[in-house]
């Protein structure tokens, strides 16, 4: 009898647990927080991402009853397809893949500006290379086919004759992530670099490479956002109040950035380094610094003739329109 009761009173307790386990993963799911995945790179073009993320302004603007997750990423492209597939729900990217993507149908939409100026042209020690004059039949990179930084070469380079040769023209173009430009110079693979700072400097100061265009010269360069706050229409559409969360830390992170430049140069090298094992030195950084401007503001003129150069270098196929592509009321806000 007792072996019956025994026998029983097993049974009752695993159904008891089994029970209890199906409420759990009730309450779980009916209790689940909601999750916000912020993207950006690791470069001085997106401290205002890396700057919330240690100051948790996301955290803070979002509250409690959600998750804020970080991604980095190595291109504008890799963000695009995330932000497409939901992994990211907003985050800064160079405009370039942005207007790419809006042209072919994506739905995304700039809702802010993060930094403008900061690319520049080198060329590595020994390529002979002194001036734009000597670009002719050499192999420039740049971090991927129409991005930012290879659409403001290729509209820089076309007021000399010159062009890439993708489009006919003697410059060699390859891409690749800024990390590595250091061994291509060293290796004479490639004698120029459209590059982000703080990319730039770092070549100048670790590899002898010496600055033919900077930042003020480079076309669109003082006025174009080098990144800019991306999110997606359907967000906007179905949780405008989250969007302006976001927007809200971003602008804080900027306005923290301009108010505090030595404290957030600190923060930034901290941050690169989680992100790219890579300590930058603090003479990188100022240099770097100089040349970018942080604001959330976007000139929504220039952007549409950045646009348009785009079309005429063949980065896109249709004669671009960027009416819908900023939405700027929640930065206005």
């Amino acid at each position: 009898m007792k072996k019956k009761l025994g026998y029983f009173g097993f049974i009752l307790l695993l159904l008891a647990g089994v029970l209890a386990g199906c409420n759990s993963a009730e309450e779980g799911k009916s209790g689940e927080k909601k999750k916000v995945v912020i993207g950006y790179f690791p470069n001085l073009d997106h401290v205002p991402a890396m700057i919330a993320r240690e100051k948790g302004y996301y955290e803070e603007a979002l509250g409690k009853d959600v998750d804020v997750e970080y991604k980095s990423f190595p291109d504008g492209g890799a963000f695009m397809v995330a932000l497409k597939t939901g992994d990211v729900q907003a985050g800064l990217v160079g405009p370039g893949p942005v207007m790419n993507n809006f042209t072919n149908g994506a739905d995304v939409k700039i809702v802010a500006g993060s930094s403008s100026g900061g690319t520049v042209i080198v060329a590595r020690k020994g390529s002979g290379i002194n001036s734009v004059k000597d670009f002719a039949g050499k192999t420039f990179i740049t971090p991927g086919v129409g991005c930012t930084h290879d659409v403001q070469m290729e509209t820089f380079v076309k007021d000399f004759g010159l062009e890439s040769n993708r489009i006919g023209g003697s410059m060699k173009h390859t891409t690749g992530k800024p990390a590595q430009y250091a061994g291509l110079f060293e290796s004479g693979k490639v004698d120029l670099a459209a590059v982000p700072e703080p990319w730039g400097s770092l070549l100048v100061k670790e590899e002898g490479a010496k600055i033919i265009v900077d930042s003020d010269e480079i076309a669109f360069g003082t006025t174009l956002p080098n990144s800019v706050l991306a999110t997606s229409g359907k967000l906007i559409k179905e949780d405008p109040e989250l969007v302006q969360d976001i927007v809200d830390a971003h602008k804080k992170a900027i306005d923290f950035i301009n108010n505090n430049p030595e404290e957030a140069k600190k923060l930034t090298i901290a941050a690169i380094k989680k992100d790219t094992k890579q300590e930058l030195a603090k003479d990188v950084v100022d240099s770097a610094w100089k040349r970018i401007t942080y604001t959330a503001d976007i000139n929504e003129k220039v952007v549409q003739e950045f646009a348009d150069s785009s079309y005429d270098l063949k980065f896109l196929k249709k004669q671009p329109d960027f009416t819908a592509l900023i939405d700027n009321q929640f930065a206005k806000k």
